[in-house]
């Protein structure tokens, strides 16, 4: 697995990239392929450490972002967070990744805007032909509220989101 460590506002020293590497390295055993990426984003606000991990994994994003108190402790929650999220999804993901296990997809770039208007963060990222179960299992593995994406099927972009009763909403465009 390629790993990506950066400190936001702090130098991140080596001792804290080896525990990191070593905790990572936990994880290879799910991806067997070799060309999974890792990115791991750690900051410190007052006295709280937030540790962040996404994981790429042919196209199957990661994702968890820990508080606590110390890197270490933040690390293994992580690990904990991202090992349930592949068991809970298992099946669907061992079919995934065996389908797209040569096709590296790359990770969203993150635009953060200087000027405090409307809107406050911008994100781009590639997303790919997938069936809306999939998208739902997309957007709860990256512990967001909606998911753009390109229907299989039709080849338009929908919306899949989560509502407040615990079931999903799908937005299809008009034709």
């Amino acid at each position: 697995m390629k790993i990506t460590i950066v400190g936001r506002q702090l130098n991140v020293f080596d001792d804290t990239k080896a525990m990191i590497e070593k905790k990572l390295a936990k994880l290879d055993k799910f991806f067997k392929d070799g060309t999974a990426e890792a990115v791991v984003t750690l900051s410190r606000k007052r006295n709280t450490s937030t540790l962040e991990v996404t994981i790429n994994a042919s196209g199957t994003l990661f994702r968890s972002e820990v508080d606590a108190d110390d890197f270490r402790v933040a690390m293994d929650e992580t690990i904990d967070r991202i090992e349930r999220q592949i068991r809970k999804n298992k099946t669907r993901l061992a079919k995934k990744l065996r389908e797209t296990a040569f096709i590296p997809e790359p990770l969203p770039e993150e635009v953060v805007e200087e000027d405090p208007g409307l809107i406050i963060r911008t994100k781009k990222f590639e997303y790919q032909p997938m069936t809306a179960e999939e998208a739902i299992m997309q957007m709860n593995l990256l512990g967001h509220s909606f998911y753009i994406y390109n229907d299989a099927d039709t080849g338009d972009t929908c919306v899949v989101y989560a509502r407040k009763d615990g079931s999903y909403g799908l937005i299809e465009p008009l034709k």
